[in-house]
């Protein structure tokens, strides 16, 4: 299992909900045309309708698209006139795409997005948020003053992109035994952790280092020179809290306003992030059976949805239903779509109806939501987020537990977390088998910048509330705003989130101290 923590664009996934569609799967990439500008020089942007028509059949109304690329250092470190060291001298695209309202007036910059993952990108997510809020985009009291700038950070669908993960491997992967408890079903896991590694390995040898946080961090400031800010307001989700916070310990000077919304907790290692979310998807998934307990008229699978779901896992384990097409819901493709299912409340009754018409012959829902969440497209080729996922995370962790380590962390977060600890434990597997040198982000303040807004909701299964007062302890500056909410991320879901997000990003007004706002 790839470890869920930083692994999905959580917020597209809400915007596509609330307009009343699934998960999204990852559209063609449109490669804007033209050279990217180099390093340290203005990029030429144009007309790009063509984005917005290729994710979602149309433009919104009154947004106009552009796109440019900008050229930055494959490696900041060696970019001061090094001539040694991997990536030196060399250089990765970055692609941008603005969305600028007809409407605009009295333009206070632009507002930057990151969806997180790693791997989510920041040019679909300003297509979904340009849409406004009938479909769970960003209001316009925003976008009237604020071109939305999205960018797909290095090694990210048309940044460069990393792909060395052949097709195959991810199904197997996906489709492997969220919990292999015998030791043969577990060597065969570790083998295939090893392959995927050293497949990658093979491909981009000492430069995978580059794809880490940190350098990409580098680039959010390329990003804020290209479109002509002095300062940064940026909105990070998921990951992409993690991304802004680095910027802001980098760069606290140049920070005018960070909106950080589902945290990351960068002090903790690989097996505390990963038994950190372990408890959170076990607490997000009694939610939603308890849910279900009380809402039999609209969960079929009431009045006891663990059961039903343990026991739709168990029977794939031995025989899992075959589809039309002949491909089989083993139980690691039953899992994925109950962490699928568990990123937004809304996903609750589509997991029951998924399990219900499982266990009727019928797998076509589960296949719907596991194959959202891995980027399958239904020919059985995948977008190169889980590519990207591997690159950045295994560059990041330094933390390599061992074999013997995560095989007893497997049976110990069985017994505290029955149904997501086994399989965050073994998702360890895919960074200790990664090749390639480390390069850590920072954990500290962000010394000498303005209040930073963290937010964080209760219920989040991906990033667990826990995270949201550690990141902003840790970052000396952060005012936590709460969500007493399900699901990953919060802004723009309710008016009390709304409000107090646009006032500070708009006004520089922080949230109150303590400010909690209502599920609904």
């Amino acid at each position: 299992m790839r470890r869920v923590r930083r692994t999905i664009a959580g917020l597209a996934v809400v915007l596509l909900l609330t307009a009343g569609c699934t998960l999204p799967t990852f559209a063609p990439r449109t490669e804007p045309d033209g050279a990217a500008a180099a390093p340290g020089t203005a990029p030429t942007w144009k007309a790009c309708p063509e984005v917005a028509n290729d994710l979602v059949g149309r433009g919104a109304p009154d947004m106009r698209y552009e796109c440019a690329r900008i050229a930055v250092p494959r490696n900041w470190g060696a970019g001061t006139g090094a001539t040694t060291g991997p990536g030196a001298g060399e250089t990765f695209e970055i692609a941008l795409l603005r969305a600028r309202s007809t409407k605009q007036r009295d333009r206070i910059g632009s507002l930057v997005i990151n969806p997180g993952g790693p791997g989510g990108s920041g040019v679909d997510t300003a297509v979904y948020l340009s849409f406004g809020p009938a479909f769970g985009g960003l209001p316009a009291a925003v976008t009237d003053r604020f071109d939305i700038v999205g960018f797909d950070p290095r090694g990210v669908a048309r940044s460069s992109p990393v792909k060395c993960i052949a097709d195959a491997d991810l199904d197997a992967s996906f489709g492997s035994d969220p919990d292999p408890r015998s030791q043969s079903t577990f060597d065969e896991f570790v083998a295939l952790n090893r392959r995927i590694g050293q497949g990658c390995g093979d491909r981009y040898g000492d430069q995978l280092p580059l794809y880490a946080t940190e350098q990409a961090a580098r680039d959010i400031d390329a990003v804020r020179a290209a479109v002509g800010d002095d300062k940064l307001t940026y909105l990070g989700y998921s990951y992409g809290t993690l991304l802004g916070a680095t910027y802001a310990q980098l760069y606290p000077q140049r920070v005018r306003a960070l909106v950080l919304d589902g945290a990351v907790d960068p002090r903790q290692g690989l097996v505390a992030g990963s038994e950190s979310q372990a408890k959170g998807f076990e607490r997000a998934f009694g939610n939603f059976s308890r849910w279900c307990a009380a809402n039999a008229g609209r969960c079929p699978i009431a009045p006891d949805a663990r059961a039903a779901v343990t026991s739709a896992i168990d029977k794939a384990r031995v025989s899992p239903v075959r589809g039309a097409n002949g491909r089989e819901a083993t139980s690691g493709w039953v899992f994925y779509a109950i962490i699928s299912s568990l990123y937004t409340e809304t996903g609750w009754q589509e997991l029951a109806r998924a399990i219900d018409r499982l266990e009727g012959g019928d797998p076509a829902e589960v296949f719907r939501l596991a194959d959202a969440y891995a980027g399958r497209e239904d020919d059985g080729r995948y977008s190169n987020l889980f590519d990207a996922n591997l690159a950045v995370n295994c560059a990041d962790e330094d933390e390599k537990p061992s074999l013997a380590r995560i095989r007893q962390l497997q049976s110990e977060w069985r017994e505290k977390y029955p149904l997501f600890g086994p399989a965050l434990a073994v998702g360890m597997l895919s960074c200790v088998e990664w090749p390639g040198g480390r390069d850590p982000y920072p954990t500290g303040a962000a010394a000498g910048a303005p209040p930073i807004v963290v937010v964080g909701t209760t219920g989040d299964p991906a990033t667990p509330y826990e995270q949201t007062g550690a990141l902003a302890s840790m970052l000396g500056v952060g005012r936590v705003l709460t969500w007493e909410g399900e699901g990953h991320t919060a802004y723009p879901q309710t008016a009390c989130i709304t409000n107090a997000v646009d006032a500070y990003v708009i006004e520089l007004t922080v949230p109150r101290q303590g400010l909690r706002c209502p599920a609904r």
